[in-house]
């Protein structure tokens, strides 16, 4: 399991920061985020932020049922989809916490998306697969995750 894990940190830091292509449709994008599938579906704000052509941050505040409130944040790997003008994929991972009322949740995050900036628009669309492994409270795994993001782009 850690090397496992070593292995995705170790390539998605060479993915974040090699700058061979221009993936970057917009600089930042603010929104909602809805993050459901097995276990509590949560609803709240969303930023993505590039700080290189391919390198960006996507961060997010997710508040979920029962008084419990998400706050993560993803290094992730752009790249633009030849022939689809607007369309990027992604990859990335980062730390994830869960705060609620009697106990707080450290969480690794993988994800991997599509990223679809609306041309001519300042409206961005994004899906994407977010698993979640539970580092505390017993290691768990979470497949069954998804995050749709609808943000403002400028």
């Amino acid at each position: 399991m850690k090397k496992l894990l070593f292995t995705l940190v170790a390539c998605a830091g060479l993915f974040l920061f090699s700058n061979t292509a221009q993936a970057q449709n917009y600089k930042t994008a603010l929104g909602m985020r809805i993050d459901a599938g097995d276990g509590s579906t949560g609803v709240g704000f969303n930023v993505k932020h590039f700080f290189s052509s391919n390198g960006a941050v996507d961060a997010n505040l997710i508040f979920f049922d029962g008084n419990v409130v998400g706050l993560g944040a993803e290094f992730q790997y752009n790249d633009r989809i030849t022939g689809a003008k607007g369309l990027d994929w992604y990859v990335g991972i980062g730390p994830n916490f869960l705060f609620g009322k009697h106990a707080t949740a450290v969480q690794l995050r993988p994800t991997a998306g599509l990223d679809f900036k609306v041309p001519g628009a300042p409206i961005d669309f994004a899906f994407d697969w977010r698993p979640m492994f539970t580092l505390n409270q017993g290691t768990e795994f979470t497949a069954a995750r998804f995050g749709i993001s609808l943000r403002y782009a400028f």
